[in-house]
């Protein structure tokens, strides 16, 4: 469709706003004027005499709406965040669908929160969010109580820490959902990599740890993400977290994070190892407690093989364990939905992580027409449910983030029990902190002291590429050095 932005430069706001209604749909920018005809988006802002009137024209399908609205004495924030709303409006009457966030469309809604908060303080903030950006009072709420949750551990991320994160891009079978780069190891080529990547990968953490010290960096947190680490052999995981060990000064590292994910990878003895390391968190995630859905999401496990590795993980001494559940899956049901809720809250992890399925189009789950089957409306009913039952269950939301073409622009959000946040998931979602990684895939992201400036360092994204061009990423870590020269530890 085409996207007319006369005599403004509020395009991505507008375009953002168009996606939660048509997420695969092909938008055109255009600036200047021209015949309008086909499905279109038209606004324009005119500004005379001190008065500013916003036009948006909305043609769909044959079915024209045209709004016009004036406003005195307003900034271009404002008026950006009232063309929205008048797009919004438009959209919402012609799918009969309204976002619950309203024109929130960012990645980080708490973090919008607690720039509200600054701006208008904590007694007006969520009143903030219902009137200028549209959001629903229990959005408003959500973010506010995450926005708080978040306060303190983001005070705690000093200048001269950082955290440790470690990419594994391997999986038993890749998720039909997935839309991350991981490779299933029932690939022969996939599977043959893994001793040469997990060769590089301790080079690259010698290398990261002693840019760290020549910088004056102290670790705070380490994180293995993925893929899922524990695709990898016991052994090979042992000589990882040794080489860690070796290479880091972990005395003043507050949490160790390793997520088993795939209950279909966890064994005795891979957890023993983690323990042996004195990694303090994991993850087993069930993602649905339902068998059927389960099997249609290409999951090579069972709901019952979940609880078995659960138990497993308590009586190797794990106490920090979290669950991700998903909600939007293809085939389930608001009630298998709640049932899985229920199972997850009956085991009693520390922390529950419930996410909203997103569409992305390096996934298999989009069908070739690029249109989903799935009703929003009934995922916004999964996730308020998960929402009042793990606050009645003791459970706190403790980090927030969301992803582009998540289903109803809906939330991703991470509960947790009294004192159970894990630190890295706010530090990175926060930006607080310098993230330095490891791995393909993964992405450093360096934070001044003290300062606003963020600035990324890319790794190449698959294991071939790691490894055929590891010299050039070593290369690419210099830039950690120089960034510290320019933005120096105070």
């Amino acid at each position: 469709m085409k996207l007319f932005c006369i005599s403004h430069n509020y395009h991505y706001e507008i375009e953002n706003v168009i996606r939660l209604f048509l997420p695969f749909q092909k938008i055109l920018v255009l600036k200047e004027k021209e015949e309008l005809s086909g499905d279109y988006l038209y606004t324009e802002k005119i500004e005379e005499n001190g008065r500013i009137t916003l036009v948006s024209e909305f043609s769909f399908g044959g079915k024209t709406q045209k709004s016009e609205n004036q406003y005195l004495n307003i900034t271009d924030n404002e008026a950006e965040l009232y063309l929205a709303g008048m797009v919004l409006t438009q959209f919402v009457k012609e799918f009969d669908f309204k976002p619950n966030w309203g024109i929130v469309t960012g990645v980080r809604p708490s973090k919008l929160m607690a720039s509200v908060i600054d701006e208008v303080g904590e007694e007006n903030a969520k009143e903030y969010f219902i009137k200028k950006f549209l959001a629903e009072p229990n959005k408003a709420e959500m973010a506010f109580n995450v926005a708080k949750m978040e306060e303190k551990i983001i005070k705690s991320a000093d200048g001269d820490s950082f955290s440790l994160y470690i990419s594994i891009p391997y999986c038993p079978t890749r998720c039909s959902y997935c839309s991350f780069v991981s490779h299933s190891i029932s690939n022969e080529k996939a599977r043959d990599l893994i001793p040469q990547y997990v060769e590089k990968l301790c080079e690259e953490l010698k290398v990261i740890a002693e840019i760290s010290k020549n910088n004056g960096l102290y670790l705070k947190s380490v994180y293995w993400g993925g893929g899922t680490p524990t695709t990898l052999t016991h052994e090979q995981l042992d000589v990882i977290l040794t080489e860690i060990e070796n290479d880091f000064d972990l005395s003043r590292c507050i949490e160790y994070t390793v997520e088993a994910g795939r209950p279909d990878t966890i064994t005795k003895e891979k957890l023993e190892t983690l323990k042996k390391h004195n990694v303090n968190r994991i993850s087993i995630n069930p993602q649905t407690f339902n068998n059927s859905v389960l099997n249609e999401i290409g999951r090579r496990h069972s709901a019952e093989d979940t609880v078995t590795k659960y138990n497993l993980a308590r009586e190797t001494g794990f106490d920090a364990i979290n669950m991700d559940l998903i909600a939007g899956l293809p085939t389930d049901t608001v009630e298998s939905f709640k049932n899985s809720i229920e199972k997850a809250i009956t085991l009693n992890p520390e922390n529950i992580t419930v996410h909203t399925l997103s569409l992305k189009r390096s996934s298999t789950i989009v069908t070739e027409d690029e249109k989903s089957s799935l009703d929003a409306t009934v995922t916004g009913d999964m996730v308020e449910y998960a929402n009042k039952r793990l606050s009645e269950s003791g459970y706190k939301p403790y980090y927030m983030y969301r992803q582009s073409k998540s289903l109803g622009n809906l939330e991703n959000v991470g509960w947790c029990k009294e004192n159970k946040e894990c630190y890295y998931n706010v530090y990175m979602m926060g930006e607080c902190q310098t993230v330095l990684s490891a791995g393909a895939g993964s992405v450093t992201k360096l934070k001044e002291p003290c300062g606003r400036q963020i600035e990324r360092i890319f790794n190449f994204k698959f294991p071939f590429e790691y490894i055929d061009r590891f010299n050039e990423l070593i290369e690419r870590k210099d830039r950690i050095n120089t960034f510290y020269k320019e933005y120096p530890i105070k």
